[in-house]
């Protein structure tokens, strides 16, 4: 029998280059090709998550965020310390928090950041746990 084993989030955006260095905030680090810009793709990652960017020169996302009542995410990711993180990243005058740390009727702590492409990442572990 088929068994899936993982899947990767991928980004379309304008500059992979300026992208990168936004995700190195979050502790990110990655692989650009070609190695010099502009990059055509990237592979980006922080533990167990990867990111994936592909480029479109002049691509802009569609701000859909207030379109949904608790916002619109792009991906949800499961993190061990959450209040930590959310110390380290709370640090960068660069990074936009949409949303505080902060527990959820649904037994998650979470927060929610934008990129500079306009992709939301949510970053959150069960209340349980925390």
């Amino acid at each position: 029998m088929v068994r899936l084993r993982k899947s990767n989030v991928v980004f379309l955006v304008a500059d992979i280059a300026a992208t990168m260095r936004w995700y190195e905030h979050l502790g990110f680090r990655g692989r650009a090709v070609p190695e010099s810009p502009p990059h055509t793709f990237a592979i980006i990652s922080r533990d167990d998550v990867f990111i994936m960017l592909q480029q479109l020169g002049g691509y802009v996302k569609p701000d859909v965020y207030a379109k949904r009542d608790g916002g619109v995410w792009n991906v949800y990711v499961d993190t061990q310390d959450v209040a930590a993180l959310y110390e380290e990243v709370s640090r960068h005058r660069d990074v936009t928090i949409l949303r505080e740390l902060c527990p959820q009727d649904y037994g998650q702590i979470e927060f929610e950041v934008v990129d500079p492409n306009g992709y939301v990442l949510v970053f959150a572990q069960p209340v349980a746990e925390s």
